[in-house]
């Protein structure tokens, strides 16, 4: 465990904040009296939304440098972008592969590289890499996989970010109901188990950001 961070007034940038986890990490980091900015590929309800496209890193750039210049603080990011495709890696097509690793993986190298020298210390960066980085499954190897190398990242970039005193959490929630498997790039979805509520796995997130949390392992979302 770290030092707790107090939320009152920090400066929060969400990077999918308009989805299923995102939305709802966006409403309690506010509840909590965060000043949140968010960022997604389609246009927002939110008053602090930017549009751009995460898989290129000169919008990370821009839209993270944008936040910090605005706000002259940047205390938070959270990772909530992500993509799935099914189907055995055989059938999985070139352009699959590469989407699944340009938006789930590449997207996430991007933003944490640009926000963590426009960072104070005592900052957090959370990623949400997903509890099929640490079992993957039949149908999934190559979303797993890209998912796998989100974690393993996170834990090499977490020492990286200890030195400037910005704390990286690994956050891997089981199956949530988030309505993504409906929209996957390529496939079709095997008959999944009810998931989590997307409620309760975001307020998990929040409240590790809030108390000084390092790992969020699958265990720790219940079921």
């Amino acid at each position: 465990m770290a030092d707790p961070i107090d939320l009152r007034g920090a400066v929060a940038l969400i990077a999918g904040g308009t989805g299923g986890i995102g939305r709802h990490i966006v409403s309690g980091l506010v509840a909590r009296g965060a000043r949140v900015h968010t960022v997604s590929r389609t246009a927002g309800d939110t008053p602090n939304h930017a549009v751009a496209d995460l898989r290129s890193a000169d919008d990370v750039r821009r839209v993270v440098t944008g936040v910090q210049e605005r706000e002259g603080r940047l205390d938070i990011v959270v990772n909530a972008v992500g993509v799935v495709a099914f189907g055995d890696a055989t059938a999985t097509s070139v352009d699959t592969v590469e989407e699944l690793f340009l938006t789930n993986t590449f997207a996430h190298i991007f933003l944490c590289s640009a926000a963590l020298p426009l960072m104070q210390k005592g900052g957090v960066i959370v990623g949400i890499s997903g509890v099929a980085a640490e079992q993957n499954l039949p149908g999934m190897a190559a979303y797993g996989a890209s998912k796998a190398a989100v974690r393993s990242f996170n834990e090499g970039f977490a020492r990286e970010a200890r030195r400037a005193g910005v704390r990286v959490i690994d956050a891997r929630p089981p199956h949530t109901e988030t309505g993504l498997a409906s929209r996957a790039v390529a496939g079709a979805p095997p008959r999944f188990p009810a998931g989590l509520d997307p409620m309760a796995v975001a307020a998990r997130i929040v409240e590790a950001i809030h108390d000084g949390t390092t790992d969020l392992p699958a265990s720790a979302f219940g079921s």
